[in-house]
């Protein structure tokens, strides 16, 4: 389930969500770091408190795939290359998508109300946390999706990352949390669909 042994084409035409993710994080990673133009684009895409709260709402969702550190990248793409593919797969394209956003856009709306409006963060941390609130609501709740094997794999993972998530004053600790948070509330309703989508056909 979290073992990835498809050749590259194969991937990415098993799982485009996760194909685009990650190649909007390179993208804009070189754009932030070796274009004329990197201030602009790091200034145009960073979740400022303080600037959503005037009004500029799309940096609730831009940090989400916006990266300034090569090791943050790595780090969080090579995440999602390992524990978003199983879900695309389960929940469809559409599904998956609304689950990793939204649970990124929780956990930067928690951020907004809950730190200064001093406070700017970037990553896409907080929306992959989401994946594992997903999965988590699936070892309790639905756990004909996953089986013992990975859910002990699971499980490890994300007690190391959140052991690891209090390690750091950089890390955006709500964010991490919400996130998680954020995709146990989702799973429920996106699994929901699954499952009367699944009754019609």
């Amino acid at each position: 389930m979290f073992v990835r042994d498809e050749s590259f084409q194969t991937f990415i035409r098993r799982y485009p969500i996760i194909t685009f993710l990650i190649a909007a994080h390179i993208i804009v990673f070189l754009l932030i770091n070796f274009t004329p133009f990197s201030t602009s684009v790091y200034y145009f895409m960073v979740g400022s408190n303080y600037y959503i709260s005037q009004g500029e709402y799309w940096r609730l969702f831009t940090p989400i795939i916006t990266h300034e550190a090569a090791g943050h990248l790595i780090f969080n793409s090579f995440s999602l290359l390992l524990f978003g593919p199983a879900l695309e797969q389960i929940l469809g394209k559409v599904r998956f998508l609304i689950g990793y956003v939204g649970s990124g856009l929780i956990a930067n709306i928690a951020t907004l109300l809950m730190l200064p409006l001093s406070y700017a963060h970037i990553g896409a941390s907080g929306a992959i946390f989401g994946l594992f609130g997903i999965y988590v609501y699936m070892v309790y709740n639905k756990k004909h999706y996953i089986d013992k094997a990975n859910t002990q794999i699971l499980l490890v993972v994300l007690a190391i990352s959140l052991v690891s998530t209090f390690m750091s004053e950089r890390i955006n600790v709500l964010g991490h949390l919400f996130g998680l948070i954020g995709g146990a509330a989702l799973a429920p309703i996106i699994l929901a669909t699954l499952k009367r989508r699944g009754k019609r056909n």
